[in-house]
């Protein structure tokens, strides 16, 4: 083997694995009773902010659907709704890694769909990564890649899956 691939290759492992601990790094948890009360994404900062007695708890980095900038108008375009619903479940056997299920489309978005002759579409999600690929942990963030739900890492999934009651509102925000 050359010098040079065996500098190259030297580069790249070192490269590699700290990609690896970037991505999986762990964070200080939140206190074991804590509770939210109030969502907010700002998909434009692509950030979720969690609020708990009126005060921010954590703000997370995540990651929104494919075409994200506008509202989501029907079932396939890759958008993250904009308004506000709630928290209405908790999915610990989702095919992403655990799911907090939001309750879009309203009645509004059902009814500007339909006005419009498309299917609002649904199942809007903020859930952690496909599972099985955990490994991938905060890199997902490097583009948008779902198809309209929020993602975080799976230690931040399993963290807002554990302080969000059912019933949280959640506002989605340009």
């Amino acid at each position: 083997m050359s010098r040079r691939l065996a500098i190259g290759l030297a580069v790249a492992g070192v490269l590699i694995a700290a990609v690896a601990i970037w991505a999986n790094a762990p964070f200080s948890p939140l206190p074991a009773d804590a509770r939210t009360d109030l969502l907010v994404v700002e998909k434009g900062q692509r950030r979720l902010l969690a609020y708990g007695h009126g005060g921010l708890l954590r703000a997370y980095l995540v990651s929104l659907g494919r075409d994200p900038v506008g509202p989501k108008m029907r079932q396939g375009d890759r958008r993250t709704p904009e308004g506000r619903y709630v928290i209405d479940g908790h999915n610990p056997a989702s095919s992403f890694h655990r799911a907090l299920h939001v309750s879009y489309p309203s009645a509004a978005d059902v009814t500007r769909a339909r006005s419009g002759g498309y299917d609002p579409g649904g199942e809007i999600m903020v859930h952690g990564i496909h599972n099985g690929l955990g490994w991938i942990g905060r890199a997902q963030r490097i583009v948008d890649w779902t198809a309209g739900c929020i993602a975080l890492t799976d230690p931040e999934i399993e963290e807002l899956y554990r302080v969000v009651p059912d019933g949280t509102p959640i506002e989605l925000r340009p």
